[in-house]
């Protein structure tokens, strides 16, 4: 079994080599597109290296509406080619790259007009379908299906009667995106690609016009380096244009945040059997399944403020609130609400009209000798992102390389991960787990859930749920300090497990527990501990405050009440 192990000591390891020897590649960005360029230039066989400034997926690679989909509402604006290549890659991460991870999900279309409106949404449904049959993935996801009404409110009870006249149901994909974020790094890790998190880039090394590497601090034990390499790849999302500006070059393009928010909830608040799309004035609203929860977003609106931590206000979640209960038959109330979360797409906005209208599309530059720039786009075709970015690169090397093979590189944890989910049961007798919790693990790790269970077997403990978070083992702490490169106790309880907002709490309640278990691991004393809980608690007391202001302004001054980080 492939594996990488993402521990303190190979974080340390990872710089040194960086700065020992100069790169073919040098990848800045350990969001989902730059850690895929990563992936996609090591097994070319690069010398590759991906640095990021906090954590892996930090910004919008966590924040998501955590879906693999084809993007049925670009159908009608007509960007078939943009559709088309979504559903193929929807496709490879479900039946061949990461079936571990990324899952079916149905979604219920309510029809609100007689005639007409069936025949064109269905219409629609029918060609998305159809355009997925047609690149030869599309057999892992059933295929779409007309509802009367009476039928649809079986299949969702939560409707009010009067807000449909019947439905159209059909699949999509979902998966855990920061949690796909950091397989990904562990998986370019795993060929050899020399990755740390918590290292920025503070400038770019150039030799005339040329640049030929880039500056790094060491966030956590603030050591320098100079790392060199061939060609420099800047895939830093919505921080494209000020990663550019230490270059001084001007792109042809300029990306804009646009944030989008949303709301989880507990199960037992929607009856639904199925998630929900809906149609609002802007966009659509998704009513999302996600575990024992329901994930409900999203908003799209300007965000010009602090790109680290994008806040959101009351009123973005009463937008949510209202637009959902204009459906439900019992409203969702503000007490219903578990968890909020606020993330930043990177939306193309180019000196001209025709590049404006990119929008959702992604481009690559390469804007000066040796510096190759990747933005825009979605979650889904970052494959594709990745692959134009080596490309384009490649041009710059001065030697023979091979073509991408990403399409045909399963992620770690896929290999094997169907015979083990057969032998879910045997597994289960053999550790003394319920096999609902074998389960959990091997849809979080696939076939890397062994190495959990190794370190249950040698610590019985740690097969334990957290005692105010019982979804979650208490070996998954561990291994994400030990295994997946957490850093802090927010890297644990906000992206390599979902405990911050799948909790009243929060995850406050957790956080000691959760800090002790890291602890020896990453060499942390009591006063350490102490230190990384009050941050955390302080987060997420400034996460509440922000959330009951009244506008994006007051809403970020009250999140940047709490510090960015935990010094050691």
């Amino acid at each position: 079994m492939r594996t990488a192990t993402l521990g303190p000591a190979q974080r340390a390891e990872a710089l040194a080599a960086m700065a020992e020897r100069e790169l073919d590649v040098l990848v800045v960005g350990g969001g989902v597109v730059g850690a895929g360029t990563a992936l996609d230039a090591v097994t070319r066989g690069l010398s590759t290296g991906l640095v990021e400034a906090r954590d892996w997926a930090s910004g919008t690679s966590s924040r998501s509406s955590k879906l693999i989909h084809g993007g049925l509402r670009y159908l009608e604006m007509l960007d078939f080619a943009l559709v088309r290549e979504a559903l193929k890659e929807r496709g490879l991460l479900l039946e061949r790259l990461a079936p571990h991870l990324v899952k079916p999900v149905p979604f219920l279309y309510p029809l609100q007009h007689k005639g007409w409106e069936r025949l064109y949404a269905g219409s629609g449904v029918a060609l998305y379908d159809a355009m997925s049959m047609a690149r030869g993935h599309g057999r892992g996801l059933p295929m779409h299906r007309h509802l009367t009404r009476r039928h649809a409110l079986r299949v969702a009870p939560c409707l009010k009667k009067d807000a449909l006249v019947g439905a159209l149901q059909y699949y999509d994909a979902q998966m855990d995106d920061a949690r796909f974020v950091a397989t990904l790094v562990r998986t370019a890790a795993s060929y050899g690609a020399k990755v740390a998190n918590r290292a920025r880039v503070t400038g770019f090394l150039r030799e005339g016009e040329r640049v030929v590497g880039a500056r790094v601090r060491d966030v956590e034990g603030g050591g320098e380096y100079e790392i060199r390499a061939q060609q420099v790849v800047n895939a830093t999302g919505v921080w494209t244009d000020d990663t550019q500006a230490m270059v001084g070059e001007r792109g042809q393009f300029h990306v804009r945040a646009s944030k989008g928010i949303h709301l989880v909830a507990p199960k037992d608040r929607i009856h639904s059997t199925t998630g929900l799309i809906l149609r609002t004035e802007k966009s659509v609203l998704f009513v999302i399944p996600w575990g024992r929860h329901w994930i409900i977003g999203t908003t799209d609106t300007d965000w010009d403020l602090d790109k680290a931590h994008p806040a959101a206000s009351s009123a973005d979640i009463d937008y949510l609130l209202e637009h959902v209960n204009s459906v439900l038959a019992v409203p969702l109330a503000r007490d219903d609400v578990q968890g909020v979360y606020a993330g930043l797409r990177p939306l193309l906005a180019g000196e001209s009209d025709a590049t404006s209208k990119l929008s959702r599309e992604h481009t690559v530059a390469h804007p000066a000798p040796g510096l190759v720039v990747v933005a825009g786009g979605k979650y889904t075709t970052y494959r594709v992102m990745a692959k134009d970015a080596v490309d384009e690169a490649v041009h710059g090397l001065d030697m023979r390389v091979a073509d991408c093979v990403t399409e045909e590189t399963p992620l770690l944890g896929a290999e094997g991960y169907q015979a083990l989910w057969n032998a879910r049961a045997r597994i289960a007798a053999r550790t003394g787990l319920h096999v609902v919790r074998v389960e959990h693990l091997l849809n979080r790790y696939g076939s890397l859930a062994e190495e959990l269970l190794e370190l249950i077997a040698a610590d019985p403990a740690l097969g334990e749920p957290l005692h105010a978070a019982d979804d979650y083992l208490r070996a998954e702490v561990v291994y994400a300090a030990s295994h997946e490169g957490a850093r802090h106790l927010d890297d644990v309880l906000t992206r390599r497990t979902r405990i911050s907002i799948e909790t009243f709490d929060r995850g406050t309640r957790s956080a000691r527990e959760a800090a002790e278990l890291m602890a020896p691991v990453l060499g942390w004393d009591a006063d350490q501990i102490a230190r990384e809980v009050e941050h955390y608690e302080k987060r997420v007391e400034a996460e509440r405050e922000s959330q009951l202001q009244p506008d994006d302004q007051t809403a970020d001054a009250a999140r940047l009440g709490a510090p960015d980080i935990v010094p050691l």
